[in-house]
């Protein structure tokens, strides 16, 4: 059974009890629950730990506007970070227990699993985080949510000129989006360059990082926001899958 504390700290980071503490929870009710929902095909607790927990710490150290941006967090200006397409709460719950400062929302397009996630928020006594249930392209016409967030962060499984769509318009101006992505982004990369554009966004940088003892290597896109995306964006839902940019 691996250490948690021993995995995080190969990732550099060194949890505090609470931290633990909140992870262990989180794990039991990750665990319990998707006896009854569909939440993860992941259960068992070395593979939670490395694939979701560590994974969802991953680029935190290793990709420089992440790392700047939540290092640099203050109480009289917090980070606003958004997790896009959350699912089960990953990467959005781990990075609030290893940032506690940082203000965050989870958004989902499934209400139980929102419920889910507010349950994990209650049990683990997390401050200053909030679920919402709703689609990225609606979610995106929230005044209250649109070019809101310093950081916004995805984990969800589609390509990157999807991602971008349902992502950028949720970034500040000056701010920056990460997708988590396999190894191989190549061709994603290429395909994604005038979505960038269009919804502006900067060229993408690439971060390669191993997952230590693991064969894993993860790629982490990050853009940066130039300019506002025009109001035309995210267009309506299903729309950016059928016809990407």
């Amino acid at each position: 059974m691996l250490s948690l504390r021993e995995e995080f700290l190969k990732i550099g980071f060194d949890l505090t009890d609470q931290q633990e503490e909140q992870f262990k929870t989180y794990f039991t009710m990750l665990v319990e629950t998707n006896k009854v929902m569909n939440l993860t095909a992941i259960t068992e607790w070395d593979d939670v730990v490395m694939q979701h927990f560590c994974d969802s710490a991953l680029p935190c150290k290793s990709v420089k506007t992440l790392q700047k941006a939540l290092e640099s967090n203050d109480a009289s200006h917090p980070v606003r970070l958004l997790d896009v397409g959350t699912g089960a709460g990953f990467p959005g719950i781990p990075l609030k227990i290893l940032y506690p400062d940082v203000e965050m929302v989870l958004l989902d397009s499934l209400q139980k699993r929102v419920k889910f996630l507010n349950n994990v928020i209650d049990a683990c006594h997390l401050e200053k985080i909030s679920a919402v249930h709703a689609r990225a392209e609606d979610g995106a016409r929230d005044a209250n949510l649109r070019e809101g967030f310093d950081l916004v962060v995805s984990r969800a499984v589609a390509d990157l000129p999807i991602l971008a769509e349902w992502c950028l318009p949720f970034v500040k101006v000056g701010g920056s989006f990460t997708a988590y992505k396999s190894r191989n982004i190549e061709d994603e990369e290429s395909r994604s360059i005038k979505a960038i554009k269009t919804l502006g966004g900067a060229k993408p940088f690439v971060d390669f990082v191993p997952l230590p003892d693991t064969e894993i290597t993860r790629s982490f896109v990050t853009i940066r926001k130039t300019k506002p995306t025009p109001k035309a964006y995210p267009r309506k839902p299903g729309m950016a899958k059928k016809n990407p940019l």
